[in-house]
């Protein structure tokens, strides 16, 4: 019992290191500094950095997938579609380390790189799905063709967003985030839905 809780703090002080410094900035002898143990006491649960990165990965992946499932046999509101889209940015702001340099962090681990291509093909076939249903609904006028690539323009907004804000020098908001998203799709919907989705967005934008 001891060793599980003292694997899952070693993960919890490595997430707060690599999200605030970057986790090429952070070594495994500082996350041990940090929590008052010995570098062998953490090499005895994780024997470097990439078992830590992919460590948090599967934390990540946990948190998300149930996401990437949406109940899409019944008729959603708007605001449920707005609030999923939510809910999935706020868990991959917990984990944006790794999105602050995801070209080079999946280049040195390929695993991890395998591993995150599979996510982001799940994220985009959930979106597409999501579409679709909207569709179904008659409350989206574009054709498959540009919602597929309305699905590609959601999944970099949503994958380099924070870190685009981070670059220029700007508190990560999710809020943000969720609102670039929102203005992405209201062209695609009908009036009366994107009259609706401009006021919900404002409303994201304020905070």
């Amino acid at each position: 019992m001891a060793r599980i809780k003292t694997r899952e703090r070693i993960l919890d002080c490595a997430l707060q290191l690599f999200n605030q410094q970057g986790e090429p900035n952070v070594t495994t002898l500082e996350i041990a500094n940090e929590l008052g143990i010995s570098p062998g006491n953490l090499y005895y649960h994780f024997h470097g950095k990439e078992p830590l990165v992919l460590g948090l990965f599967e934390r990540f992946e946990e948190a998300l997938l149930p996401l990437l499932d949406p109940p899409l046999e019944v008729r959603l509101d708007a605001e449920d579609y707005w609030l999923f889209l939510h809910l999935i940015m706020e868990r991959m702001a917990q984990y944006r380390f790794l999105f602050q340099d995801l070209s080079n962090l999946t280049g040195r681990l390929p695993t991890l790189g395998r591993r995150i291509r599979s996510l982001i093909n799940a994220l985009k076939r959930t979106l597409a799905a999501l579409l679709a249903s909207l569709k179904a609904q008659d409350q989206v006028v574009s054709e498959t063709q540009a919602l597929g690539q309305l699905v590609e323009q959601i999944t970099l907004t949503l994958l380099f967003s924070l870190d685009y804000q981070r670059v220029l020098a700007r508190e990560g908001d999710v809020g943000v985030v969720v609102y670039q998203v929102m203005m992405l799709v209201a062209p695609h919907l009908r009036p009366g839905a994107r009259r609706a989705t401009e006021q919900v967005a404002g409303k994201y934008l304020q905070g």
